[in-house]
């Protein structure tokens, strides 16, 4: 028999328009000769629904929505994942849809709530195993974290399940896939199953689904792979001993696999939310250059607007290098000089700050203007502010409120510096848009003469690897002193991270790449005197 898998792309709350995908989907893969189809996690409300899933509403609309389809749906059998409500308890769930009606559904049994997942908070966990039949073939039903544990599997195999049917909504994080296709094998070596494992695509706020949909066969084997981070109809043959075949897409390297995930999070981001455009301040770095790239390779140069904003201190290189990338990518672009807005601040305050030296006072002035002057062109104009800011830069604190931290979607919040500059190696590669010389020179703020990033921080060598330690990986002080790291810029910066706890909680969403952003899974106290001394 025929299987197909809708690897589509969900817009959370549109229960019409997500309906629709699915019966166009259905009707489609039933013209290729598929006998059934899987869906994502939640496909028919998106994922994740967060607090609409305290709604009794919500609840309702799904219900009606989900009848609808079913009476829509024939010459196929269709599995949809769904929120579910019976007997006041509510549940993440999977229904078969099959000749006009809902025939059974699956209740998820093991409830994530790490990371970015807290779905403790909205759903009872089920108990029993779903499992029917098609054409002779005998098929159980799994949600998302029902692989990452055992008995869930186990209790298809055990009520007569030859194939499981995986539905998931898995967000993107680098090396994701392999820890996926690990996981799978563990449930066939203890099931002797074969999987079909079907994934989500798209943005959803901060968490980007790469899809990447898979099956293996009942010897672990990968059989089959769909492409990352677009929407598909994928294929399956399934032989009489239950074994899926299908097309094997190779899948991309490390870099091409971020830049990726981070041109669908601003495609979605913008087009899920109707933004028109955005907008972003260049400054002649590395950082709002990549940020630049990835805007217009996501949404078309059309629909980007850079801004030049030269102080007294902005070299000119910087200017003729943010010159030279606009040109090149055919952006709408503008410069204005802030310096006498600057003075005038300083006129304004002159009394006030008698007496007292020039420092960081002055420099955040500078960052300030540029966030008021990109926050009125995107009242006036309707784009969104993309802000340019990275992980490491946010993890230290080396950002300014109200100024570069300004803006409505950050790019680069979880992207280290040094990827960062493996980014636009990558990109470039693809063509030349990034000049050379903003991928060599020194990184600098330039909010004072002949500044770089280095007279405050640690080299990003040493910064993004004690970064990574503590905040992706959790470990201790001693623990990352031991993997030969000096002791005083661990703790050095360490406080920096806990001190600017109180930054980071008012900067803007942002794309999320590894398995510990500064997001949904990041919830450390801003009022707190603990030290990590072990």
């Amino acid at each position: 028999m025929k299987l197909a898998i809708a690897q589509i792309n969900c817009v959370l709350g549109d229960l019409k328009d997500n309906s629709a995908k699915i019966l166009d989907c259905a009707c489609r893969a039933k013209r290729g000769g598929a006998q059934l189809m899987l869906t994502p996690e939640l496909s028919l409300c998106g994922y994740p629904p967060e607090d609409l899933l305290l709604r009794n509403g919500f609840y309702q609309a799904c219900a009606d929505a989900l009848i609808l389809l079913a009476q829509q749906i024939s010459g196929i059998a269709v599995v949809v994942g769904h929120p579910h409500e019976v007997d006041g308890k509510r549940y993440n769930a999977a229904s078969l849809l099959r000749d006009g009606r809902v025939v059974a559904t699956y209740l998820k049994h093991y409830l994530p709530n790490y990371a970015v997942f807290d779905e403790e908070r909205y759903f009872e966990c089920g108990s029993e195993p779903c499992v029917f039949e098609l054409a002779g073939v005998q098929f159980g039903l799994n949600i998302c974290e029902d692989v990452w544990g055992s008995n869930a599997a186990l209790l298809a195999r055990n009520a007569g399940a030859q194939v499981l049917l995986v539905l998931n909504a898995s967000p993107y994080a680098m090396q994701k896939q392999e820890s996926r296709y690990s996981t799978v094998r563990q449930r066939i070596a203890e099931t002797g199953m074969s999987v079909i494992y079907a994934n989500m695509v798209g943005g959803q706020d901060e968490l980007v689904f790469d899809g990447g949909s898979f099956a293996m066969d009942s010897a672990g084997r990968l059989s089959a792979q769909v492409s990352v981070f677009k929407e598909e109809i994928a294929y399956f043959e399934l032989s009489v001993a239950g074994h899926p075949a299908g097309e094997i897409t190779a899948l991309p390297e490390l870099e091409a696999s971020v830049y990726q995930a981070l041109c669908l999070g601003v495609k979605d981001y913008i087009g899920k939310n109707r933004f028109p455009g955005v907008l972003l301040g260049l400054s002649g770095g590395i950082d709002s250059a990549l940020t630049l790239a990835v805007a217009v390779d996501a949404l078309g140069a059309d629909k980007v607007h850079a801004v030049m904003m030269p102080s007294p201190y902005t070299a000119q290189i910087s200017l003729d290098d943010s010159r030279e990338m606009v040109k090149i990518l055919g952006v709408k672009y503008d410069e204005f000089s802030i310096e006498p807005i600057m003075q005038g601040y300083l006129a304004t305050l002159k009394g006030s700050f008698a007496g007292r030296a020039e420092d960081t006072t002055e420099e955040n002035l500078q960052a300030r203007t540029r966030g008021n002057l990109l926050m009125a062109l995107s009242n006036k104009f309707g784009s969104l502010v993309l802000t340019t800011g990275n992980k490491s830069e946010m993890s230290v604190g080396y950002a300014t409120l109200y100024g570069d931290m300004a803006g409505g979607f950050s790019v680069l919040k979880d992207v280290g510096k040094l990827l960062v500059y493996r980014l636009a190696r990558y990109r470039n590669s693809l063509g030349y848009v990034i000049p050379e010389r903003i991928i060599t020179r020194a990184p600098s703020a330039e909010l004072r003469p002949d500044q770089t990033d280095q007279d405050n921080l640690p080299s990003y060598e040493v910064l993004d690897a004690i970064m990574e330690c503590y905040v992706e990986q959790n470990l201790s002080v001693l623990q990352i002193v031991s993997m030969g790291y000096a002791e005083a810029d661990v703790r050095r910066v360490v406080r920096l991270i806990q001190l600017s706890e109180y930054k980071r909680r008012q900067s803007t969403v942002g794309v999320r790449i590894t398995e510990r952003a500064y997001g949904k899974d990041w919830r450390y106290p801003i009022t707190v005197r603990y030290q990590d001394n072990f």
